[in-house]
């Protein structure tokens, strides 16, 4: 399964809509195969963006999130505006590079720098 950034930013906008819980979020992404959606909760947990817990079975994967951790928070602020997250894709596209991560969220970073500093 191929990671797809726009349900991350997805999982981690609606994790943060959710009020708070000590057990699991149902998130509301309908567009997005269950499968999907679970894969990607074990990425970002897996990358430290959010807590989440695994209650696949040998009927299946099945990743539940639970909430933002200091670092989902970081990343979401730098990619809220839509406008920003579709000019820091489009930017990594057009180097001919898949989206690496790292790469953008140091790329979302700057951006929001420049608009900051108006530069």
């Amino acid at each position: 399964m191929k990671r797809d950034m726009d349900l991350v930013r997805d999982i981690l906008l609606n994790l943060e809509d959710a009020p708070f819980r000590s057990s699991w979020v149902e998130l509301n992404l309908h567009k997005y195969a269950s499968e999907e959606v679970s894969y990607h909760i074990m990425l970002l947990a897996q990358a430290g963006l959010i807590e989440a817990i695994n209650l696949s079975s040998s009927g299946g994967m099945s990743w539940k999130a639970k909430w933002l951790t200091w670092e989902g928070h970081e990343f979401l602020e730098a990619s809220r505006d839509q406008s920003r997250w579709e000019k820091a894709k489009s930017l990594i596209k057009q180097k001919g590079g898949g989206i690496v991560f790292s790469v953008l969220k140091d790329l979302l970073t700057k951006l929001v720098g420049q608009a900051v500093l108006g530069t």
